[in-house]
């Protein structure tokens, strides 16, 4: 694993023309936004350099400690270049907000994320419903700078803020019967209108699951925040899953329900289009998608005429932490 701490660069000598001028429409998408953030956060922010027409995400107040407090992890970290955050915030797949990229940076604004409660069940000690604040707050968070890969071949390189899954899931003294972890994000059609859209294929609310492994292995993490402040909506706040050496349609955004079970959860996409997207997920070039290749990938940002493609690597370039964990599989049927 690369340990080298990333270039830190200002976004705004990095962000294509195409996605600047983006930002005015944005901006005017969140007039009046309580989401924004207070001047409070500042000492947080000192190691980025914002472009002051970008917008920034306080988050709850009760989280403002935890990120303030937060410490890189050189142990999960890049010397790749960061993706610039224009691009973060703006370039998203979040289905329940709408299926184009900036529906979600345009239409999640709005979207309440405090309070808000995690529901735990299955084969657990502790089961119940838990307010985030309670589970969250006893860990220090870090932050972790992880590739991204999207199965339809684009990338990020992302810095994370956030915990160990592990850490949380250990809470709940999962039993000896529990072999997986399937999670829920929210299901609010009056808060995501992609949800009660007439032309959706995905059943809702979407699910997402990791083997009990997968979930306890060290790279596994829950995103509170991304560039140094709490999630913006449209990256999934207030917590989300990131499992880096999968596709980004694993990790799963707005996490409302954790359930352990001894069988193997039936996740959304899966369900929708098991021949193109496996339980597994985990990134392979070798195996392609029906529709394109996933030898390579478009790192963003990138255009038509300057692409920025890039060699795939197994597991996204994190085979070393969990190649172990798959031995024996044939990962072309278990894709």
């Amino acid at each position: 694993m690369l340990i080298k701490k990333a270039e830190l660069i200002k976004s705004s000598e990095i962000t294509p023309e195409s996605i600047y001028k983006q930002r005015r429409l944005f901006m005017q998408g969140l007039a009046g936004t309580a989401a924004l953030l207070s001047a409070g956060m500042a000492s947080a922010l000192s190691k980025y350099d914002f472009d002051e027409d970008w917008p920034v995400y306080a988050g709850p107040d009760w989280m403002q400690p935890s990120i303030k407090a937060a410490q890189r992890n050189s142990n999960f970290s890049s010397n790749e270049k960061l993706t610039p955050y224009p691009d973060v915030i703006l370039h998203n797949n979040f289905y329940e907000f709408g299926l184009g990229k900036q529906d979600p940076s345009r239409k999640a604004q709005q979207f309440k994320t405090d309070p808000w409660a995690i529901e735990i069940e299955g084969e657990a000690e502790k089961v119940g419903k838990f307010a985030l604040e309670n589970l969250i707050k006893p860990h220090k968070f870090e932050e972790r700078i992880y590739r991204l890969r999207c199965v339809e071949a684009w990338s990020m390189v992302i810095p994370w803020l956030g915990i160990p899954l592990a850490d949380l899931l250990k809470q709940f003294k999962p039993t000896s019967k529990a072999k997986y972890v399937e999670f829920t994000t929210l299901y609010d059609p009056q808060q995501m209108p992609g949800q009660k859209a007439l032309f959706s294929s995905l059943d809702w609310p979407y699910v997402e699951g990791l083997r009990i492994d997968e979930a306890m292995n060290p790279l596994s993490f829950l995103a509170t925040g991304v560039y140094g402040q709490a999630l913006p909506p449209q990256n999934g706040a207030p917590l989300r899953l990131v499992v880096p050496w999968k596709y980004g349609f694993k990790s799963i955004k707005s996490i409302v329900k954790i359930r352990f079970t001894e069988t193997m959860p039936r996740s959304t996409w899966n369900l929708t289009a098991p021949k193109e997207y496996g339980f597994f997920a985990n990134v392979n070039p070798e195996v392609d998608h029906p529709r394109w290749t996933q030898a390579s990938e478009r790192r963003l940002p990138s255009s038509l005429f300057s692409p920025n493609r890039i060699e795939t690597l197994p597991f996204n370039g994190y085979a070393e932490e969990v190649a172990h964990l798959y031995a024996g599989m044939d990962l072309r049927k278990w894709f």
